[in-house]
């Protein structure tokens, strides 16, 4: 069995993410491609994601391949979560992981609508609500929620979540129509009406953005191509990383591996992992590199053991809920973090002591982060505790 040692993973990582100088891409699609697939819930990652693997890249860009070409288009997938697709794995999505995740929403929602007595049959409130949505945005129209509510009056409807509960909230129905809408590719989200850094999208039907709209794969075919993707970018990956990151079942996965004739390899640790079976030669390192990365960007968040990369810091950079915030990469680990001052100057915290090379690189990339960004402040809502960390004392 062909061994992929951590260092070898770490090398593959750094590569074949576009992190390394050498290797990073031509433009937004290629390095959205490069991860399979970017994280989109904070708006502001898919253009610190792309900035981190295109040399010159601007804000116009990726507003470009998003809202122009519409060669990426955004998607709710696996695990709940909006992600920027390349155009052409939307069909794979459709048919699988944005199916299943549409699946359990709609059965929730329609508990939901019935338990605040809102209609007794929750399931035609919804075909009626999403019936009216698909009308108001027809003929090419692109609205915000705002504006869809005001022709849509049962959207404004409220449901009250966790009653007692501390972390209890009372919300408006809009949202998750449109989210339900949104995971089955009915409508998407489309121009930003707001700053790149903030989301306040305008809502189109899926056939007017995209024009023509190829139907959905088969389930098991829209698996196989999301985890053929996931392999070429994240191999080796275990069993366990893939039923995360999809956030399928064992069985789902298991049929892709088999459907994509992958091959188990040896990890670190006696660990088993699975790679295509094209993808069975060494990769060696180039040198070690520096990279920093914004919250949730793929990479950190790509596998679910993530010892190789990770090592003992992810108390430190993960939050309880498991979502990463700013990473500070050195040779293919994961050494610290990035804040910004008041000023907007970018600051490297590191976790552990670097030789003095890569703290010449790291401060090269946060010079480089910092005229980029020229003056605008990203905000979170899922700051690491490394970057609350009020005073902090550099290595």
């Amino acid at each position: 069995m062909r061994h992929i040692s951590d260092a070898e993973r770490r090398a593959r990582l750094m590569q074949r993410h576009a992190l390394s100088p050498g290797h990073r891409t031509a433009d937004p699609e290629a390095a959205t491609r490069a991860v399979t697939v970017l994280h989109s819930t904070e708006p502001a990652t898919v253009y610190l994601s792309v900035w981190a693997r295109v040399d010159a890249v601007t804000v116009a860009d990726v507003d470009r391949a998003l809202y122009v070409e519409r060669s990426l288009v955004k998607q709710l997938a696996m695990r709940r979560t909006l992600f920027v697709f390349p155009r052409d794995l939307l069909p794979a999505a459709w048919g699988s992981a944005s199916a299943r995740v549409a699946e359990q929403l709609e059965a929730r929602l329609v508990k939901e609508v019935e338990a605040a007595g809102h209609a007794t049959d929750g399931a035609a409130w919804l075909d009626e609500a999403r019936t009216r949505v698909v009308e108001v945005l027809s003929g090419g129209r692109a609205l915000t929620a705002q504006e869809i509510r005001k022709e849509v009056p049962a959207l404004e409807a409220r449901l009250d979540l966790s009653p007692g509960k501390k972390y209890a909230a009372n919300v408006s129905m809009g949202p998750r129509v449109l989210t339900q809408l949104a995971v089955e590719g009915t409508v998407v989200r489309g121009e930003n009406a707001g700053h790149w850094r903030l989301s306040k999208p305008r809502w189109a039907l899926m056939s007017d953005w995209l024009g023509e709209v190829p139907p959905p794969a088969k389930a098991d075919e829209g698996y196989a191509e999301l985890v053929g993707r996931w392999l070429r970018a994240f191999g080796p990956g275990t069993e366990a990383d893939l039923v995360w990151w999809l956030g399928a079942t064992k069985g789902a996965v298991r049929a892709a591996l088999s459907a994509l004739e992958a091959v188990e390899v040896s990890l670190d640790g006696g660990g088993t992992g699975w790679v295509l079976p094209e993808d069975l030669d060494e990769v060696a390192s180039e040198g070690p590199s520096a990279a920093l990365l914004p919250v949730l960007d793929p990479t950190v968040m790509g596998w679910k053991e993530r010892g190789f990369y990770l090592g003992g810091h992810g108390p430190q950079l993960f939050d309880r809920n498991g979502n990463a915030g700013t990473t500070a990469w050195w040779d293919g680990r994961v050494v610290g973090c990035w804040v910004q001052d008041d000023h907007g100057v970018v600051e490297v915290r590191l976790l552990e002591r670097l030789p003095a090379a890569a703290t010449r690189a790291l401060a090269v990339e946060a010079e480089r982060l910092t005229g980029w960004l020229d003056g605008v402040r990203i905000g979170t809502v899922y700051p690491s505790t490394a970057m609350k960390v009020v005073e902090w004392v550099h290595i």
